[in-house]
């Protein structure tokens, strides 16, 4: 019984980008990544039919400005709610 390969996503990727490129066809494809020209084939469809999630998907940079700016906000109010309870006391 033969094992079942994994592939990472950045593997497929890049075969998926050389079928797009069509530089060499899919079956030297299949030939020189040792995979099925159907695999390819479904690597390529499905790398094309979500490429606009590159241009949706929130940067990592804007994520974590946005994460740090409410915890500066929230670092505030607790600065907040500290001063008025040493007065309290």
């Amino acid at each position: 019984m033969k094992n079942r390969r994994k592939f990472t996503a950045v593997y497929k990727a890049k075969v998926a980008l050389e079928a797009i490129k069509e530089r060499e066809s899919i079956s030297s494809l299949s030939s020189k990544y040792e995979l099925t020209q159907e695999q390819i084939s479904k690597w390529k469809r499905e790398f094309l039919d979500k490429s606009e999630l590159v241009f949706t998907l929130e940067q990592p940079e804007i994520k974590a400005e946005k994460e740090n700016q409410k915890l500066k906000e929230i670092i505030g109010d607790l600065h907040l709610q500290i001063d008025f309870l040493k007065k309290k006391l």
